[in-house]
């Protein structure tokens, strides 16, 4: 079966009929400058901050249209990606940044993320779920369809609250107020002499920390945890990178991300699964049938991620102690 990486460049058979982008907006409608903003490597870590911002905000601004049209999954990826990163912008460089204005705006992207978030995992669980039959019979693959009917209405309601949010003015005056800090100078706090290999390498401890503390056989909310924390480590990695070149960090990062990724996604689908069956006391046998070989796939695909994180961490830890 392939990734889960794979499945979300895939468009899922059940997209609705396309929805007219006539909403999205425009970087000149926000006053955004035709260029990127750009800084020099060696210029402070506000200024670094603003440059990730403008580049995050223009991405979003890029998947939009995609998004609303949900032709392509990887459009709506591409823009819950692209808010995750301007809020662990925002947290890594909190200590330098006045922290009431930062955490207003990590919560307001915290506000979008959420309206993106479910369509997107339900994107993700179906593909995932079709592609682990793909190999049934055809009475099984019939079968395995049945019981994703409850998902795929789910994505359904997901998506046309996600289109509300969209079209939402608080939405549009979140990304004033994006836009708004590639031009102006961002309020600061009390530690503007933040250096960003620093920031680095506090962020590593902390990973560092919590891998120690969860033992040699987390359960399996911990190694989602850690997974969270690994990422907010390459996002800091990845704000650094044109002063301190974190690329060998970043791509290490990426790979315990995967694995543990493929750990929870194997998780959530269990889950999802037995709920489905559950909610169906009468379902068929064949129904049942399904629902268990994709379980006992489920649980083989998520030992074989928990024999292999540690050799990624290791590789992580060994790339970060020279930073």
């Amino acid at each position: 079966m392939s990734s889960p990486a794979r499945a979300a460049r895939t468009a899922t058979r059940t997209a609705p009929t396309p929805r007219r982008p006539a909403g999205a907006w425009r970087p000149a409608e926000l006053g955004l400058p035709e260029q990127p903003l750009r800084v020099r490597r060696k210029a402070g870590l506000l200024e670094h901050v603003r440059a990730a911002l403008d580049q995050r905000l223009r991405a979003l601004l890029a998947h939009e249209p995609g998004t609303r049209s949900g032709q392509d999954p990887e459009d709506l990826h591409q823009m819950r990606v692209a808010v995750r990163r301007m809020r662990a912008v925002l947290r890594a460089a909190r200590p330098a940044l006045d922290r009431g204005w930062a955490d207003e705006l990590r919560a307001e992207l915290g506000w979008l993320g959420r309206a993106l978030g479910p369509v997107r995992d339900l994107d993700v669980l179906i593909e995932r779920l079709r592609e682990e039959a793909a190999e049934f019979g055809a009475d099984e693959r019939a079968a395995v369809e049945r019981l994703l009917e409850g998902l795929v209405d789910e994505r359904e309601r997901a998506r046309e609250q996600m289109l509300g949010v969209l079209d939402d003015e608080r939405y549009g005056a979140l990304l004033r107020r994006l836009a708004a800090v590639a031009g102006d100078e961002v309020p600061t706090g009390e530690r503007t002499d933040l250096d960003l290999r620093e920031l680095v390498r506090a962020e590593f401890r902390k990973v560092r920390r919590d891998v120690r503390r969860a033992g040699p056989q987390p359960p399996d909310a911990e190694l989602h945890a850690l997974r969270i924390r690994v990422k907010r480590l390459r996002y800091t990695a990845e704000l650094a990178d044109p002063v301190v070149r974190t690329k060998r960090l970043v791509k290490a990062a990426v790979a315990v991300q995967d694995v543990l990724g493929e750990h929870q996604d194997s998780c959530v689908a269990e889950e999802r699964v037995r709920e489905l069956l559950s909610g169906r006391s009468d379902a068929p046998q064949q129904v049942a049938f399904a629902a268990g070989r994709l379980v006992e796939r489920e649980r083989t695909r998520r030992a074989a991620c928990r024999a292999g994180w540690w050799k990624r961490w290791d590789n992580l830890a060994k790339i970060a102690r020279k930073i």
